[in-house]
């Protein structure tokens, strides 16, 4: 074993034994002896493939323990999260201190100049990078926020024993911290009583921030600057550069949410600007307090006059304009009025004012100074501005078209939902070209109506650097676009706000380069855009309409064609990719996801959702937050300036013909048999996941629908619980067999090598294959599922065993992801505590079925939900 891994396993070792020493002083060493006598009956159950002892150990619980042992595993689960959270840092740490460490940038640079180059040509690119991460709520996310900051705790307190040299008195000081805050976490309730509120989510989104990436945006720019210089002659990054920007969907994201109003998309821009006060007035105490030197140059001597204490004088100015900036956004927060005079509501003038610090100490010689907290902060006032983030706003396309509805039949002029597409376009490019107003004065619309129509006036009113997107779900049309525009027009927005159509079923992305291309032809429009397109793709509901591998194909051909087309019309496009944390939809590695783009799609801009759990893995620690940084502004850089060469028409000839034969045999199953809805609820938690409190978003779109109106989340949330995994490969199993039956199989081991589209997807189907356990999935069917119904179960666990001996056959190898043993051992590690969560479980939906009134049933329940994803590293 590595010296990595051993202290990985330490780590996972202190953490247990802390939290059976908490269980036991809580319940009692029988307890104890009852959670330890389940984990050895696991992990012999895996050993032998026989989980009959311990499922006979789960069933003789007695009622009082159903939850604590639920507790206990779900615990351990987590803190083997933190564990593996730190290890990623350690490892980190060691490799830099030994300068083996691979920074993803600095490998980038080395290849770039080897392929001739110039650091001219790769600040350029710097220069031009535009990489927005936006920050989404998770319909899902089952951690709760209270158990999140102990949990940072816990990390930290891992990193003050990660010491060759602790003391033995400081070892024993931090380790009773940790069994502290460990009993702290034990004694909290882990699912919350109420459901989180969309303000709720969004301080949720600010906290991340606050606690991490504030301090990982300035350590991210000093390593990148420490990259460009080995290989420049000593260039230096511009002051203002910003490849990465931050934005969220947190109270913006309207769509099937009736939560989010109005009046919570204002306050969240006003709290965002809030807290990005409150986080410079800090950094500028601190400053002000240090910055005592006299000298300066003529510049800041000119603003300052004669003061003794020049820098201070301009850190005091902007500190006091920005705690007034701070009060007038509580002020409105608490619905008092406030005055804009005097307040900072853009980043300029903080900018420029430490900029004219920062060079008056270069000119001085204390360039130092200059490039110390200065520095850092100037990184910040570039990043994040004065808003924090930008705020996308979300809204369903039949929304934009109710509200015309309203309009026309109020004017007598007929039912705008009831007119063809050119009618539609009609009215609205002669209304978008007309001088008077077309909202009705005296009019009195219908509720839902009034707030689609709120929300616009929300906007006008509000500052337009609060405001990223416009983002319209289920686009179909070239007038669910126009019909936006519009609307913004006719409420008084002055600023051209981005209207970005999401194109979400596989049918809609194969008509985006049509519709992109109609709107192309509209003089009116193409002013509007003025040459830049921003169009958003939808992974999680192409997956549910077609199955994964048609809707990854179809993914890949609309950004292929609207690529081309943007081309040829001299506009840049931006693609906003709607990619979740599973496979399912579209998660994965963010840098393998990037460069298996079709060549040329992301051409210095992308924009990307980070949601719910993938958020705190990702970006809740300073380290791993850097990590992150570097691998999306390398991913971007060499997809830009490295893209791949255009796949050989026989791959896509395949691919055709793999996505046609995938996406007919996941219709036929899901869409096309009569057992599948029946077995879907029966099988799976579904039903009951809708009790879990979890996010501000209902699970579906409407309560009496079926798997159509499932929300993509929940959808594959039901399906991993039971660990059968469906979304991810159904489809595949026929499509591959067909490809390997036809001859073809070299051709597909040559894809996996050389088209990193083909490569990504078959390692992302890999990995998700070995998380699936077709004996846990029978496991509950024989629980829960009528006799009749069990057949299609039986067809389901044969289709997977298919698709998994495929992709051994076709990667070459006798186990599932035996090419990433990280992630295999990880699975393996993790298997004995999520396995008793799932027997239990199980069991515990089939005692809630029988009597929905059973209290800790059903807290258990949930608890073993919760446990499941934390050991799955993802809700959906």
């Amino acid at each position: 074993m590595s010296d990595n891994q051993a202290s990985l396993r330490e780590n996972v070792r202190l953490l247990g034994d802390c939290l059976g020493e908490t269980m036991s002083n809580h319940l009692g060493s029988a307890f104890l002896d009852t959670v330890e006598n389940i984990r050895l009956l696991s992990k012999e159950g895996r050993q032998t493939g026989d989980p009959a002892a311990l499922i006979e150990a789960l069933e003789a619980l007695d009622d009082k323990d159903i939850v604590p042992v639920a507790r206990a595993f779900n615990q351990f689960l987590n803190l083997s999260n933190i564990a593996e959270q730190y290890h990623r840092v350690h490892r980190r740490r060691t490799n830099e201190s030994l300068g083996v460490y691979h920074n993803p940038v600095g490998d980038l640079l080395s290849r770039l100049a080897a392929k001739n180059v110039s650091a001219d040509q790769m600040l350029a690119s710097l220069q031009e990078q535009s990489i927005e991460l936006v920050l989404t709520a998770h319909p899902t996310e089952v951690v709760r926020r209270s158990l999140i900051r102990k949990y940072d705790n816990i990390s930290t307190e891992l990193e003050a024993l990660d010491k060759d040299n602790i003391l033995p008195l400081e070892e024993t000081k931090h380790i009773r911290r940790l069994k502290e805050i460990i009993t702290q976490a034990w004694h909290t309730d882990e699912i919350r009583e109420d459901r989180p509120t969309p303000v709720d989510e969004a301080k949720w989104g600010f906290a991340v921030i606050e606690q991490s990436l504030w301090q990982a945006i300035p350590r991210f720019f000093r390593q990148l600057d420490a990259q460009l210089n080995e290989h420049s002659d000593g260039k230096q990054l511009p002051l203002d550069l910003a490849p990465i920007r931050f934005a969220t969907w947190m109270g913006g994201d309207r769509d099937g949410n009736p939560n989010v109003t109005h009046k919570v998309t204002e306050e969240v821009t006003l709290l965002a600007r809030w807290m990005a006060a409150d986080l410079y007035i800090k950094d500028l105490n601190v400053l002000r307090s240090e910055f005592s030197m006299t000298q300066c140059n003529a510049e800041l001597r000119a603003r300052v006059g004669d003061s003794a204490q020049p820098y201070r004088d301009i850190l005091r100015h902007l500190e006091s304009k920005i705690v007034a900036t701070k009060n007038w956004a509580k002020a409105r927060l608490d619905g008092q009025p406030a005055s804009d005079d005097g307040i900072m509501l853009n980043s300029k003038e903080l900018y420029d004012d430490l900029v004219l610090c920062y060079q008056s100490l270069i000119d001085c010689g204390m360039k130092v100074i200059a490039n110390g907290s200065l520095l850092d902060l100037i990184r910040c006032a570039a990043t994040f501005g004065m808003t924090l983030v930008r705020l996308d706003v979300r809204q369903d396309a039949s929304r934009h078209i109710e509200a015309l509805s309203a309009i026309t039949r109020f004017y007598g002029l007929g039912d705008y939902a009831e007119w063809d597409e050119a009618s539609r376009q009609a009215f609205l490019l002669t209304e978008l070209n007309s001088k008077r107003p077309l909202l009705p004065s005296d009019w009195t619309p219908t509720a839902d109506v009034k707030e689609v129509l709120d929300t616009f006036s929300m906007i006008a009113k509000g500052e337009a650097n609060s405001f990223g997107s416009y983002v319209i779900s289920m686009a179909s049309a070239p007038s669910d676009v126009l019909a936006v525009a519009l609307l913004l027009k006719e409420s008084g927005v002055t600023f051209a706000m981005r209207i970005v159509p999401l194109f979400e079923t596989l049918a809609d992305l194969d008509n985006a380069e049509p519709i992109i291309e109609q709107l192309f032809s509209l003089p009116w429009y193409k002013a509007y855009i003025d040459g830049r397109q921003e169009v958003m793709i939808g992974y999680s509901d192409s997956a549910k309409d077609a199955g994964q591998i048609a809707a990854t194909w179809g993914q890949y051909r609309a950004q292929e064609a609207l690529t081309r087309l943007c081309k040829k019309h001299g506009v840049h496009l931006t693609l906003f990719h709607g990619r979740g944390g599973t496979v399912g939809r579209g998660g994965g590695p963010a840098h393998v996801a990037i460069l298996s783009q079709p060549p040329g799609s992301v051409n210095g801009s992308i924009r990307v959702t980070e949601q719910g759990e993938m958020i705190r893995f990702k970006f809740g620690i300073p380290d791993i937050a850097v990590r992150s940084l570097e691998l999306y502004c390398s991913a971007v850089m060499e997809a830009t300036l490295m893209p791949t060469t255009e796949p050989k028409e026989e791959w896509r000839a395949i691919m055709d013909e793999m996505a046609e034969v995938g996406m007919n045999q996941y219709r036929s199953i899901v869409l096309g048999h009569e057992d599948f809805v029946p077995y879907f609820r029966a099988t799976t938690p579904e039903q009951e996941l809708a009790k879990l409190p979890l996010g501000s978003r209902p699970a579906r779109r409407r309560s009496d629908g079926g798997v159509e109106s499932l929300r993509a989340i929940p959808w594959i949330f039901a399906w991993m619980q039971i660990r059968l995994m469906l979304p991810a490969w159904l489809g595949a199993e026929s499509a591959l067999e067909q490809a390997i039956e036809s001859g073809n199989l070299d051709k597909l081991r040559e894809m996996h090598k050389k088209w990193p589209f083909f490569g990504a997807y078959l390692d992302m189907l890999d990995m998700v294959l070995a998380k699936a356990e077709p004996e846990i999935s029978e496991y509950y069917e024989k629980r829960l599922v009528s006799e009749e119904l069990q057949g299609l179960g039986r067809l389901l666990r044969n289709k997977l065993a298919q698709v998994s001996r495929l992709v051994k056959e076709l990667k070459q190898q006798d186990r599932l992801i035996e090419d990433n043993k990280t992630i295999r051992q990880s699975i393996d590690v993790r298997n004995p505590y999520i396995d008793p969560l799932h027997y239990l479980q199980a069991e515990l939906l089939h005692r809630s079925r029988k009597s929905a009134e059973n209290p800790e049933v059903n807290k258990a329940l949930m608890i073993t939900m919760a446990g499941i994803a934390s050991g799955m590293q993802n809700t959906g």
